[in-house]
């Protein structure tokens, strides 16, 4: 079974976010650090998670949250034969953190799909859905949901898990 690499957002996903207990309930799986996280820099982010990428050497799955989704999505157009697909969770919306948008408007290589909330006051729906489109990802609006991390209630995440597991079974893994 391949890797599965946690890319967390802002300020990392604490030890009650859903992406920790993801690592929990899944063998083989590694965090992507940050050098700060506290400021983002797509740039360096991205950095990151193609570092981690390189030294795990075989083909992973990307699950990630929020900022880390901008990460991951800009690592993987580099590394596409190194990604076999990705869960991205609420992706932070790129105009929010002053980030350049004509480098992440190209299609992802591999089986993906965006989970967005109706509700997130990080990135509207329409924003999510509109970087689903780009990327070539399915999308989902799992309804009022806030920004799917501990404050919305989003500590161990049962259905996401399940969303993750249909995405490789349906990506041939």
């Amino acid at each position: 079974m391949a890797t599965t690499l946690i890319v967390p957002g802002l300020r990392n996903s604490g030890p009650s976010h859903w992406q920790t207990w993801f690592e929990a309930q899944l063998p083989d799986t590694r965090r992507v650090e940050q050098a700060d996280w506290e400021v983002t820099c797509l740039s360096d982010w991205a950095a990151r998670v193609r570092e981690e990428i390189d030294a795990i050497g075989e083909a992973v799955w990307i699950v990630a949250h929020s900022f880390g989704c901008l990460a991951s999505v800009t690592a993987a157009f580099v590394r596409p034969k190194q990604v076999l697909g990705a869960l991205l969770v609420a992706p932070a919306d790129p105009h929010r953190f002053g980030e350049p948008t004509a480098l992440l408007e190209e299609k992802l290589a591999f089986p993906s799909l965006v989970v967005a909330s109706s509700n997130d006051p990080w990135v509207k729906a329409s924003a999510a859905q509109f970087w689903a489109g780009q990327w070539g990802s399915d999308y989902l609006n799992i309804g009022e949901a806030g920004h799917i991390n501990v404050d919305s209630g989003h500590g161990p995440w049962p259905q996401g898990l399940a969303l993750f597991e249909q995405l490789r079974k349906t990506a041939g893994a």
